[in-house]
């Protein structure tokens, strides 16, 4: 999704490389992340260290394709998550 790649192409190479990881523990695990209830019904929430930083990383399953909705720091992500999926009609 946009939002996921815009957050990911912003960061330094190194840190870059973390996301990836992240994503790669999804697609090995893809439950590793927290359900989500209520609003976010049928979302998982996968929590990881970005250098001192908590990160959150939105994704679903879908069929046979992992879709990244967001990534970013704790503060305000579910909110934001929120208002992203309005305006996309998610």
């Amino acid at each position: 999704m946009p939002r996921f790649e815009k957050y990911a192409k912003k960061l330094p190479r190194h840190l870059q490389q973390i996301i990836l990881d992240a994503v790669e523990d999804i697609l090995t695990d893809t439950e590793i992340g927290e359900l989500k209830k209520g609003d976010l019904n049928n979302f998982r929430v996968h929590k990881f260290a970005l250098g001192n930083q908590l990160i959150l990383m939105a994704y679903k399953v879908e069929t046979d394709s992992l879709i990244l909705y967001q990534a970013g720091p704790h503060e305000n992500f579910y909110k934001n998550l929120k208002r992203y999926l309005k305006e996309i009609g998610g």
